[in-house]
């Protein structure tokens, strides 16, 4: 799998917690692990939900980007957690687990109904008897992709290091329904420029929940938003949460 350099450019992902807090979606995580005493985190990325449930628990991280690894060890909690470098799609660890969680969009990342596919069929393979998967995706009915254009994306980032950073996005829809998206940030200091261009998909509610049933998976449960609301053909998000058919 190559991985985008969004994500494996260590100057990149710097600014990947500057601008990818995650607090709502964070406390939701939370609040749905209850008494799971084991968490298995796919595309984990800098290890953010990953630390924060490691207290009383057993957590693996996985991820296929090294630079974003390096970061999730450093951070508080992260010694207590495994970091694995893998591809979603085809790791086999031989252990089961009572939360699986894909979240920040990691799914879209996978272009394919193969990939997805292949991506729900490890979360099949890892998920204990009376255990629950939860991931994320954004509704293509919402267009999020329209956002991402530099008028409407522009922002000031304080980065520790470089100082004030201006960060915006373009995007375009393709014809096979793949957006692809560049990320910009400019130093204002310096004038260095840092990109990288990344592609998602916008799988429908149908066919994620057709994916799921045909890898041996039951959404008990769909919400809209991370605050835990239903989901309706309105919503941002495709949140299913389920467990083993």
């Amino acid at each position: 799998m190559t991985v985008d350099p969004l994500y494996s450019d260590a100057a990149l992902v710097d600014f990947y917690d500057l601008v990818n807090t995650g607090d709502i979606e964070l406390r939701r995580c939370l609040a749905l692990a209850g008494d799971a005493r084991s968490v298995l985190d796919l595309g984990c990325g800098t290890g953010q939900l990953a630390a924060a449930l490691v207290d009383g628990r057993t957590v693996v991280g996985v991820d296929p980007a090294g630079a974003m690894l390096d970061v999730a060890r450093r951070r508080p909690g992260g010694e207590k957690a495994e970091w694995i470098e893998a591809d979603a799609r085809m790791v086999r660890l031989g252990r089961k687990f009572d939360l699986i969680v894909l979240t920040g969009h990691a799914f879209q990342v996978f272009l394919t109904q193969e990939d997805q596919l292949a991506v729900l069929a490890t979360i099949a393979a890892h998920l204990a008897p009376g255990g629950r998967f939860l991931f994320d995706s954004r509704n293509p009915t919402a267009e999020a992709w329209r956002e991402w254009v530099p008028e409407r994306s522009e922002e000031m980032i304080h980065h520790p290091r470089f100082g004030t950073v201006k960060g915006w996005y373009d995007s375009s829809m393709g014809v096979d329904g793949i957006v692809t998206y560049r990320t910009w940030y400019e130093v204002t200091a310096t004038g260095q420029t840092l990109t990288a261009e990344s592609r998602i998909a916008f799988p429908s509610k149908q066919d994620i929940a057709a994916d799921i049933e045909a890898s041996g998976l039951v959404a008990e449960n769909w919400f809209g938003d991370w605050e835990g609301g239903a989901w309706t053909p309105a919503s941002r998000e495709i949140i299913p949460f389920g467990r083993l058919r």
